[in-house]
């Protein structure tokens, strides 16, 4: 019951998600276009190999996939990968990691027979979720055609599942039909648990795999190096937190350069009224410019490698923050603020492993990130800490890939029903 009033809502509110479609492709173009696939209406004709399917529903997920999507393709060559995201951005950022290498789709919106549609043309023999894409249509219909489910890297905040525990009527069934969660936590396998996940294993989280592009790295300490200029990277930021963190720095003196990089790239064009240069425009800022704006996608281990200090986005504003491994990753200290909900376990290993700082509101984090700025022996500790901790905490996809090979073993054709095991 709960299911079918949940249908009937997004039914009536169709029109209005495809207005708000067209309306969003307006500043991202990409998404004008395959808006078949979006119920379901699939292109292309299948190759006749096993699919493995893998949903990375924005940049984030893409980024975090990316590792995972690579070595599931060496490890069954005899399969072909799809991958499907929801965001213009994630697409984008999906074609530049994996070309042709893979099949890039959108996900159906959820409705019955736009599900339905999707799962006949393309006929998976696993599908693996990222983080926390549960979609209570999908995941009923992957059940009824024995395609098992594996919610991977999978996190859930206490914030979220309260939101999950007040809609159990329609969640319960939906978590309970999930094949696998991959918990990235002990914290977060407890909350998958109490909201009825069958089978749980904790395998840590996939981001610390990430390989940065080496080429990316070298192209950033060059840059900073023929800047000869202290610099400050503001990342991934949400809308509100550029002038937030801006207006907290004090009087400029003539040296520190911020780079500041928004989360979406539908705010460049707001946010560079706030710079004075911008990195798609190819010259590197001038000496008398003091904010540069880092309008280019995909780029994140190039503004990594050229910065001093980081200040992480999504973290001033109640977004939950974003992923700070990069920074860690990158030997760069990391700062943040109070809300870090989405990346909670993260944060508490790299505040106690001494390789980043969480400050109360923008105006402490910007105090830290100028002390930091001040003393070169801080940042090399707390950007060796960030290294060893990566180091440390490596292995989840080694972990995602033996559990996914459980479920693609010709004996395990019915691994939907695997019997419950925490």
């Amino acid at each position: 019951m709960w299911r079918l009033l949940y249908t009937i809502a997004i039914t009536a509110a169709l029109p209005v998600i495809l207005a708000r479609l067209w309306w969003r492709g307006r500043r991202e173009p990409s998404y004008r276009k395959h808006i078949g696939e979006r119920l379901g209406y699939c292109s292309g004709m299948p190759s006749g190999k096993p699919v493995i399917w893998l949903h990375a529903v924005s940049v984030g997920e893409a980024r975090a996939s990316a590792t995972l999507v690579h070595d599931l393709a060496a490890a069954h060559p005899g399969h072909d990968l799809l991958i499907t995201c929801m965001t213009a951005a994630g697409r984008d950022l999906l074609g530049e990691l994996h070309g042709d290498a893979v099949r890039i789709a959108w996900l159906p919106y959820d409705y019955p027979c736009a599900v339905r549609r999707f799962l006949e043309h393309h006929r998976p023999r696993l599908a693996v979720l990222m983080e926390t894409e549960i979609w209570p249509n999908l995941v009923a219909a992957c059940r009824a055609r024995g395609v098992p489910l594996l919610l991977a890297n999978a996190r859930m905040s206490e914030k979220s599942a309260r939101g999950y525990r007040r809609w159990r009527g329609l969640t319960d069934p939906a978590i309970a039909a999930l094949a696998l969660v991959c918990a990235q936590s002990e914290a977060d396998a407890a909350r998958f648990r109490a909201l009825g996940a069958r089978r749980i294993e904790v395998t840590g989280n996939v981001k610390f795999d990430s390989t940065p592009d080496e080429a990316k790295r070298s192209e950033g300490r060059s840059w900073r190096a023929r800047l000869a200029r202290p610099v400050l990277l503001l990342a991934s930021t949400r809308d509100g937190e550029e002038k937030m963190l801006l207006d907290a720095l004090p009087a400029w003196d003539g040296k520190l350069l911020v780079v500041v990089v928004p989360r979406h790239s539908r705010r460049f064009d707001a946010v560079a009224a706030l710079s004075q240069s911008r990195r798609s425009r190819g010259a590197a800022p001038a000496p008398a410019e003091r904010v540069h704006l880092g309008d280019t996608m995909g780029e994140m281990d190039f503004y990594y490698a050229a910065a001093d200090v980081a200040v992480i986005g999504g973290s001033f504003v109640p977004r939950g923050g974003q992923n700070l491994i990069e920074a860690c990753a990158a030997g760069v200290p990391a700062v943040f603020g109070p809300s870090m909900f989405n990346f909670s376990e993260a944060a508490r290993l790299a505040r106690e492993a001494g390789a980043a700082f969480q400050a109360r509101d923008a105006a402490a984090a910007v105090g830290e990130a100028l002390r930091l700025l001040s003393s070169a022996g801080d940042r090399e500790r707390m950007g060796a800490a960030g290294a060893r901790l990566c180091d440390a905490h490596r292995g989840a996809t080694q972990r995602h890939l033996l559990l996914c090979a459980e479920f693609l073993r010709p004996a395990a054709g019915a691994a939907a029903t695997v019997p419950a095991r925490d």
